[in-house]
């Protein structure tokens, strides 16, 4: 994947555009092709750390910036990075030498040319270590002789978080460089300390985000070689965890990544969120591990790439961490969280596609009894009012809560609070319990109160859901008609409640179908937002109510294919999008307006996986409880 010479002097269009390289533990390094760090979480070693207190890891950020500057014969010295101030001044500005950028095999390379020195860079993490560890490799290509120096930019602080001049860093030196707040290690030749701050260094994404953009950075030192000839190279390391543990030499660490080649982009995509635990990273670069987000994506992810047997482990590990029948949401609060009332349900789904795909009756023996008494909760009611009524469904809320994944809060206030009965969480409860009843049959055991409860849960679903508008209701107790895409399930799940319908689903690809995906909400509904943009708050407010989620084009091709709608061309404007914004990946949202300009993360797990599930997964095929 290349962008020509045009863009990558286009600081606009190069600062919109950007790279991440994931460390398999769930940091990464990430920023623009053209250098500049536009957010607050971009750095070349950002590392997942470990919570004190609470499962789950937070990032930290840790080396913000490599900037190479080259000395030519002369003296004449030539700054390669580009930054922003809090000024409005962009200084150094090197992005206007950058000849060429590529992600070659999933790895950043930049090119730069200044008259006849044509100098290239290459980074990537090494996969092999005990902890998160960057290598970093510049090599002279051409022209005379030069020195190279690259200034070590750093910081230590929470990624959602900023640190200034006055909070201090603590830089203790070793024989190759230094040790940073006694968390992490830079090393490489001739290195000279320094220690000098920088000020006001500006991120435009955080302004537009409503957020705090600054924060300063300290130069702790810089690294330097003779570039000699062609070919002759500056390496440089940094990594955390074992601060005695060097790892190889950074060359044969970019080497060695190169050749970690997949079969397609969209492996290498999906690579990106898998991380050891086996765990999900929900999004980069501010999300961490959301059980419905990894419930959601486990088949894109795990079964369409050939990682079943990882995904065997992580499905084991979820279920050891149910609770009174509930997933745990998330702990990237800092605490765990039980407020889903629909990811439980996606991992009996998982549970159910991972044994279709592979046969593995012993893992269906395994999680008989856990996932029984998923079933066993929710009939006799567990957290945030969720039980099973009367009539079969399952209904759900409390005050303050919005428990299903439309779950955006603003100031204590749920923006789609949709409490009741909602259509998607009754479909994904008929749905597990036909998952479940399969599972007793393929090991002998008995699933009469399965088939009761389905066949109790389905007949109402049938006669309560359909509306007078043509199409489902949202939520039913009480009862919402506004169309949005969580219907789309009642149809396309392997052991949906409703027979499939083209009526309908036509009727919602043309209120709500996008190039990237599907609107939560009709642009003729009142509450509809078409722009996705602004403070927290206002993004909050849009996020349910008419933006985009790629990922929703995976429910939607399923509720076609069941129901003989074409889905030709359905995922071209996907496709293109991977070289638009988080290269080589998917993003998280977009606007409902067009021309529907991305937002959210910009490299987002569930987005990618139904990419991959229906591209190289092939088709689900339809259950029988």
């Amino acid at each position: 994947m290349e962008l020509g010479t045009q863009i990558c002097g286009d600081l606009d269009a190069a600062a919109r555009r950007e790279w991440l390289v994931p460390d398999g533990l769930g940091g990464y390094a990430m920023g623009t092709v053209a250098g500049l760090r536009t957010r607050r979480y971009h750095g070349l070693l950002v590392v997942a750390h470990p919570r004190q207190a609470q499962p789950g890891p937070a990032h930290r950020v840790a080396l913000a910036a490599l900037d190479p500057v080259l000395i030519l014969p002369g003296g004449t010295e030539v700054r390669l990075a580009t930054h922003e101030w809090a000024s409005g001044a962009v200084a150094p500005a090197g992005h206007a030498l950058l000849e060429r950028f590529d992600l070659t095999d999933g790895l950043p390379r930049w090119r730069w040319r200044v008259g006849e020195v044509v100098l290239e860079r290459e980074l990537a993490m090494h996969r092999g270590a005990a902890g998160p560890a960057l290598a970093v490799v510049h090599r002279l290509l051409a022209g005379p002789g030069v020195r190279l120096a690259a200034q070590a930019l750093c910081t230590w602080r929470d990624a959602h978080s900023e640190r200034y001049a006055h909070d201090g860093l603590e830089v203790a030196p070793t024989g190759d460089g230094c040790v940073v707040e006694g968390a992490y290690r830079i090393a490489g030749p001739g290195f000279a300390a320094d220690g000098t701050w920088w000020h006001g260094a500006y991120h435009r994404e955080e302004a537009a985000r409503g957020l705090n953009p600054t924060e300063d950075l300290c130069r702790v030192g810089s690294f330097t070689a003779e570039l000699t000839a062609p070919g002759a190279i500056l390496e440089i390391s940094a990594w955390a965890g074992d601060l005695a543990a060097v790892p190889p030499p950074a060359a044969e660490v970019v080497a060695a990544a190169r050749a970690r080649r997949f079969a397609d982009p969209l492996a290498r995509a999906a690579d990106a969120f898998v991380v050891a635990g086996p765990d999900v990273v929900a999004g980069y670069p501010w999300f961490g591990a959301w059980s419905r987000d990894t419930m959601i994506s486990y088949e894109g992810l795990f079964l369409a790439t050939g990682r079943a047997d990882q995904g065997r482990a992580l499905l084991h590990r979820y279920a050891g961490s149910l609770d009174a029948g509930m997933l745990p949401n998330t702990a990237d609060t800092g605490q765990v969280s039980y407020n889903t009332a629909d990811a439980t349900l996606w991992l009996l789904h998982a549970v159910d596609r991972h044994l279709a795909a592979t046969g593995d009756d012993d893992l269906a023996a395994e999680l008989a009894r856990p996932l029984g008494e998923v079933v066993a909760r929710h009939v006799a009611g567990t957290r945030y009012g969720l039980r099973v009524e009367a009539d079969g469904l399952l209904t759900q809320g409390a005050a303050g809560h919005a428990l299903t994944w439309m779950d955006a809060v603003v100031d204590g206030v749920p923006v789609s609070r949709r409490a009741g009965k909602a259509v998607e969480v009754n479909a994904l409860w008929i749905n597990g319990l036909g998952a479940l009843a399969a599972l007793r049959a393929r090991i002998g055991a008995d699933a009469t109160d399965l088939h009761r409860l389905r066949d109790r849960a389905v007949t109402s679903f049938r006669g309560r859901f359909p509306a007078p508008t043509g199409w489902l209701y949202d939520t039913v107790d009480p009862d919402d008609a506004a169309l949005r895409p969580n219907q789309l399930l009642a149809y396309g799940l392997p052991y949906a409640p409703l027979a499939p319908d083209a009526r309908v689903v036509r009727t919602i690809g043309a209120a709500l179908l996008t190039p990237l995906g599907l609107r939560t909400l009709a642009p003729a509904e009142p509450g509809y937002r078409g722009r996705h943009r602004g403070s927290p708050a206002a993004r909050d407010g849009a996020y349910h109510q008419g933006t985009v989620w790629p990922w929703l084009l995976g429910p939607y091709a399923d509720a076609c294919r069941a129901a003989g709608v074409p889905t030709d061309e359905l995922w071209a404007g996907l496709l293109a999008h991977l070289r638009d914004w988080g290269l080589g990946s998917v993003s998280e949202t977009a606007d409902g307006d067009p021309p529907h300009a991305a937002t959210g993360c910009p490299f987002q797990a569930w987005s990618v996986a139904e990419l991959c599930r229906h591209l190289h997964g092939g088709p689900r095929p339809a259950g029988r409880p």
